[in-house]
């Protein structure tokens, strides 16, 4: 007997048995730690969903003075991008 003839067996067990169980869980853990945010990235959305708050609450109050001084300035900016 040659070693083909002896490794023949294991490596269709192997191929049949062993390696779609292999795959199936190995992607299986990568779309698990896929799905969840790390600790880095989820304080990192947080910081930038404070920073969108905050700008956007400044565009209100710039918007809000610049009605109170200049009344038609939307319309004047309006007239201004055509």
């Amino acid at each position: 007997m040659n070693v083909f003839e002896l490794m023949f067996v294991p490596m269709v067990l192997f191929m049949v048995v062993v390696a779609p169980i292999w795959i199936t869980m190995h992607y299986r853990s990568l779309n698990r730690s896929s799905r969840s945010l790390s600790e880095d990235d989820r304080q990192s959305l947080d910081e930038m969903l404070a920073t969108v708050d905050k700008l956007s609450h400044r565009i209100v109050s710039l918007e809000s003075i610049l009605d109170a001084d200049h009344p038609n300035w939307r319309e004047a900016e309006k007239s201004r991008s055509k």
